[in-house]
């Protein structure tokens, strides 16, 4: 069954999404999903064909997501911050036909280089401003419906981006079926499983894989109703929380974070939520402890990543997990912690963390080696990370195997950023790090070697990266050095820079 289809059952005039403050009740969007996907259909889009979506958390987002599986193409979100430069190697990598645009993502979107994207036909953006080649979201929402394309639990849904378990950003294949088992294994969880009565904040951005199937999915196959934020801030977002009676929140440690250290916030701010959930990455048992202290809130944490739809364990069960653990793995997910010489570890000792089931991704696009190192013949995904087990089967995260970033639940892969510092004619040698960050868990620190003759200082090199890497990917802090450790093979020595 195509995933799309998670709209049909519920009743016509139940509301689905409320963006900028307007609802849209299931039966209109299934309505102008319906034109919207015979718009596609009209401009030559066919299955196995992908198109990007480059816009925030709002209707133009859903609509095109959903219009787009109907159709039988493979959805891309794509971040709608991002510099043109990534989203133009982002588009060339999936071989993109179509992007559909939001008002958020137009501007960048009119600086990419067309001539360099010979397989995209198709720009479909909300008006034609900077955009006088692109087709118009109004003339593909006048078109026919067509009915919903049939698709196998084996074909592609999404391609989502992720540094994930094998390196430099790759895009991780999710077929329908693996989104679809994982909806499924969370909503087998006791006490996490929505309900058509719920009213979910829809913050955490749709490009991201916990966004994109935790929040919207979940919402949309549940029935209940989503709360479409485009910007997190927390004073405004409390707001929402309390004006649309908010049941359900998932968020970033950054977002529960923020909301812990807002001054003067009631009690009560949380009165309506019954389901908090952390994850993307590590939880401050401080942060948790708060958010039980100051708003009587039970902050559930779990662990997932992109190649596994993404949800592998959660807090959440008939016995709540202990304080700093990510809990146990959902119905339907195996998890082993191997050791260094593949042997299971044992309770207490670390292990890296392989994950097996439905809701495993099938590869990287285009990429059979990166896929090679991250899936065995087995089909357990080896994910990279590092955890122990205790006697009463909760898993506690250790370390990372690889030296992968992650800033406020988003992927940072170190070589992406010293590529981009090297570019720079002041740069002769660059190594980035990841150091603890309040806020956001991580932050990308980086040490450059200057290059004989030339003068460079801290904030130029944050604007050159500003300037070609999304803002969470930039270093925060550029420490100048004379020279960057390394082993007798070239390797960084990282650990002695951190």
């Amino acid at each position: 069954m195509n995933l799309a289809s998670m709209i049909d059952p519920h009743p016509d005039d139940a509301v689905a999404l409320i963006s900028r403050g307007r609802p849209t009740t299931y039966g209109q969007l299934r309505d102008q999903v319906a034109h919207l996907r015979g718009g596609l259909v009209g401009l030559g889009l066919a299955p196995g064909d992908r198109v990007a979506i480059v816009a925030a958390n709002n209707w133009y987002f859903v609509a095109a997501y959903l219009a787009a599986l109907g159709a039988g193409c493979v959805a891309v979100p794509l971040n709608p911050t991002s510099p043109a430069r990534e989203l133009q190697a982002e588009l060339a990598t999936v071989g993109a036909r179509a992007v559909v645009v939001g008002p958020t993502g137009r501007a960048t979107i009119a600086q990419l280089d067309r001539g360099a994207l010979p397989e995209l036909e198709h720009v479909v953006c909300s008006d034609g401003t900077g955009l006088p080649d692109g087709v118009l979201l109004d003339d593909l929402l006048a078109a026919e419906p067509v009915p919903v394309v049939e698709r196998g639990d084996d074909d592609l849904a999404v391609l989502a981006f992720t540094s994930g378990t094998a390196g430099s950003a790759k895009a991780a294949m999710l077929t329908h079926g693996n989104l679809r088992a994982n909806l499924e294994q969370t909503q087998a969880v006791p006490d996490r499983a929505q309900r058509a009565d719920d009213v979910v904040l829809g913050v955490l951005p749709f490009f991201h894989i916990f966004g994109l199937n935790v929040v919207l999915n979940l919402t949309l196959m549940t029935g209940s109703s989503v709360v479409l934020v485009e910007r997190f801030d927390p004073q405004t977002a409390l707001e929402s929380i309390a004006n649309h009676g908010v049941t359900v929140v998932s968020g970033a440690p950054t977002m529960w974070g923020a909301w812990t250290t807002l001054p003067g916030t009631r009690p009560g701010a949380f009165a309506s939520v019954r389901i908090a959930v952390s994850g993307a990455a590590r939880l401050d048992p401080q942060i948790q402890r708060t958010m039980a202290e100051r708003f009587g809130i039970q902050l559930i944490e779990g662990y997932g990543l992109t190649e596994a739809s993404p949800v592998v364990t959660s807090g959440s069960g008939l016995h709540e997990a202990p304080e700093g653990s990510i809990g146990k793995p959902l119905p339907g997910v195996h998890v082993r912690l191997v050791d260094v010489d593949g042997q299971d570890a044992l309770v207490g000792d670390p292990g890296e963390i392989w994950v097996r089931g439905p809701n495993v991704f099938a590869g990287y696009w285009g990429d059979p080696e990166a896929t090679a190192r991250a899936l065995d013949d087995d089909g357990w995904l080896h994910t990279g990370d590092i955890a122990v087990v205790d006697d009463d089967g909760h898993l506690y995260l250790v370390d990372r195997v690889k030296d992968l970033i992650i800033v406020a639940g988003f992927n940072v892969f170190p070589a992406e950023v010293e590529e981009v510092l090297l570019e720079h004619p002041g740069v002769e040698r660059a190594a980035v790090v990841g150091v603890a960050h309040p806020h956001s868990g991580e932050a990308v620190k980086a040490f450059v070697v200057v290059a004989p003759g030339s003068s460079v200082e801290e904030d130029d090199l944050v604007a050159h990266c500003e300037a070609r890497l999304a803002r969470y990917k930039c270093p925060q802090k550029v420490v100048f050095v004379d020279e960057i450790p390394q082993a007798a093979t070239g390797k960084i020595l990282r650990a002695a820079l951190r």
